[in-house]
C-alpha cells in the first residue's frame, strides 16, 4: 500500500495568479477549490474557501483506502465520517484529515510504502 500527503486545504481570500499563488485558470480549479501550480513530483496544494474557522486540513492519498484507514485506526485515529469516495478521520489531537484515492499522475514516485 502506498500513501502520500497532499498539503493544505484552507481558506482563500486573495485572487492572485503568480506562481505559487492560487491559479484560477488551473484545470483542476473549481467552485470553492483553487489549485497551486506545483511541479509534478511535488505535493499537490489545493486551497478551499470554507465557512468555518480556517485551519490546515491535510489529505492522505492512497492506492488502498481501506488498508490505510485500518492502519491509521491502529495508530489511534477514528473515522469521523465516511463519504462517497473518501474517509474523514480524526486523531486523538482532534485535527481532522481525509484519506482519499490517488489524485495525481506519477503516484507512487514520492509516496511512503507501509507494509
Amino acid at each position: 500500500m502506498w500513501t502520500a500527503w497532499r498539503l493544505p486545504k484552507r481558506c482563500v481570500t486573495g485572487t492572485t495568479t503568480d506562481k505559487g499563488s492560487p491559479d484560477f485558470a488551473h484545470p483542476r480549479t473549481r467552485g470553492n477549490y483553487r489549485m497551486l501550480d506545483t511541479p509534478p513530483d511535488e505535493p499537490v496544494v489545493q486551497i478551499q474557501r470554507v465557512e468555518h474557522e480556517s485551519r490546515i486540513h491535510p489529505d492522505i492519498e492512497t492506492d488502498d483506502i481501506p488498508a490505510e484507514v485500518a492502519r491509521l485506526e491502529a495508530l489511534g485515529a477514528r473515522v469521523a465520517d465516511r463519504l462517497e469516495r473518501w474517509f474523514v478521520m480524526q486523531p486523538t489531537t482532534g485535527q481532522r484529515f481525509c484519506v482519499l484515492r490517488v489524485q495525481r499522475p506519477g503516484f507512487p514516485k514520492n509516496a511512503n510504502r507501509w507494509d
